[in-house]
């Protein structure tokens, strides 16, 4: 088993959001990448400039941030060879470590563009080093620059920054600081490539917190209606808990709801929907220790709700009245 830490770079559309492909919104023009042992030594790194086939002509912004010139892009090779070339340097084994959640995304999204996503199996378990940053050293809810971290752990720099390569170094070196009991406890799963049946669907338990990522519906509300994606069990224990508030929603996307367990206490529930690249909808659901102040602050926050919502009605009620 070895610890492949990488970091990509990607250009947008050079002429403007309303032109650019919407299943691409980045294209990969640079994939770096530092092996590690088990032991979190170093043993290897690898490193493709990628020629770009969608938005040949680098974004203004992508020039000054990665410092890459068109030269660059047009002596590089096909995105398709470089990730195959990337994923045999890898090895079936390897475990992925980032900075932050997006890379494992972009990645997966130029491969379902470029019909190679087969190559790589999902929903996956990976290493959020920002995130364990931020669980070792700071508030656990803090989600800090890559040049931050490298400041705080007062290490070297070396290299430049928004460089493939560059960036993937100073990712391993924080990782190779992070407790191992840390590590092990604070995991995360990318669902780019989520659960499409029941037997698919994911329960997960944390230090502190439980996470539950559903099968695919076709609605919202199909969603919402499902039992298990209602369900509040105790994360510590696995009882079953009761409501003290029901799911409620502060938008369209996100619902909280508040449960007691008879052995520990106060639950926060929250649900976050999330939408696929085909339309259809599937739930991430964690359930977290809480506290009376903190359900009270939740509790505030459906009233506050509430009140815009009536507001609303409303207002619209006096401008129907005016017609």
């Amino acid at each position: 088993m070895n610890y492949v830490v990488f970091d990509l770079e990607w250009n947008q559309c050079p002429y403007g959001k309303e032109k650019e492909i919407k299943r691409l919104p980045f294209e990969i023009i640079e994939i770096g990448a530092v092996k590690l042992n088990k032991d979190r030594e170093y043993v290897d790194r690898f490193h493709r400039i990628i020629k770009p086939a969608v938005y040949t002509k680098l974004h203004f912004r992508t020039k000054e941030i990665v410092k890459l010139e068109q030269e660059d892009l047009d002596g590089g090779i096909p995105f398709v060879e470089a990730v195959r070339e990337f994923f045999a340097w890898a090895g079936s084994d390897a475990l992925f470590c980032t900075w932050g959640t997006i890379d494992l995304t972009e990645l997966q999204r130029n491969m379902k563009y470029h019909k190679v996503l087969h190559l790589l199996r999902g929903p996956l378990h990976y290493y959020d080093v920002q995130k364990l940053f931020a669980v070792n050293y700071e508030d656990m809810k803090s989600r800090r620059s890559l040049e931050y971290g490298i400041d705080y752990l007062k290490l070297e720099k070396k290299m430049d920054f928004h460089q493939a390569l560059s960036d993937a170094w100073y990712t391993a070196e924080i990782f190779q600081r992070i407790d191992m009991d840390v590590m092990l406890a604070y995991d995360s799963i990318d669902v780019y490539q989520n659960p499409k049946t029941k037997k698919d669907e994911i329960h997960a338990v944390y230090n502190g917190y439980s996470k539950f990522i559903s099968r695919e519906f076709r609605t919202k509300e199909e969603a919402m209606a499902d039992r298990e994606v209602r369900a509040t069990h105790c994360c510590l224990c696995g009882r079953n808990a009761r409501k003290k508030l029901w799911w409620f929603s502060v938008n369209s996307k996100n619902y909280y709801s508040i449960a007691v367990c008879p052995v520990h206490g106060y639950l926060k529930g929250k649900i976050r929907l999330k939408k696929t690249d085909e339309g259809r909808f599937y739930v991430v659901k964690t359930i977290k220790v809480s506290s009376e102040p903190e359900a009270e602050e939740i509790r505030g926050k459906k009233e506050e709700v509430r009140e815009k919502r009536r507001r609303k009605r409303q207002e619209e009620k006096r401008k129907e009245g005016k017609k």
